[in-house]
């Protein structure tokens, strides 16, 4: 009898940022409908990545995080954005505000968008924590 297939993370790990850049992709769609526009995605560098990086007309920078949990047993995906995560993100913001000058002086805030189940149903939380928290 063959020995069974190994059961790496390999596999998982591409089946999860599949599933993430689906989610991702989602809800960049539902932040453009609601009148959001795009200034950039997955921007990172040492300090972090910021999946989403949107405009308000008229209005603020919006740094999004985008939290997927197939289930909330364990909180839902807004809960999974933890005082480490936050201070990550708010360094990888401050960076992509000293690279691009260009919004240096935009009001900003923080969103998560929370998605769960299948098929996703999202949750666009506003100002889900401020750079001082």
């Amino acid at each position: 009898m063959p020995p069974a297939p190994p059961r790496g993370r390999r596999r998982d790990a591409a089946t999860s940022r599949e599933r993430g850049q689906a989610v991702e992709r989602l809800a960049r769609e539902h932040l453009q409908a609601q009148g959001l526009r795009v200034v950039a995605a997955n921007a990172g560098d040492r300090f972090g990545e910021l999946d989403l990086v949107m405009h308000e007309a008229g209005g603020a920078l919006v740094f999004v995080e985008v939290r997927y949990r197939r289930s909330a047993a364990f909180g839902g995906g807004a809960a999974s954005v933890d005082a480490g995560k936050r201070a990550r993100l708010v360094r990888a913001a401050r960076a992509f505000l000293a690279a691009h000058p260009r919004w240096a002086q935009a009001p900003c805030r923080f969103d998560v968008v929370e998605a769960g189940g299948e098929p996703p149903r999202l949750r666009w939380i506003r100002d889900a924590f401020r750079a001082d928290d």
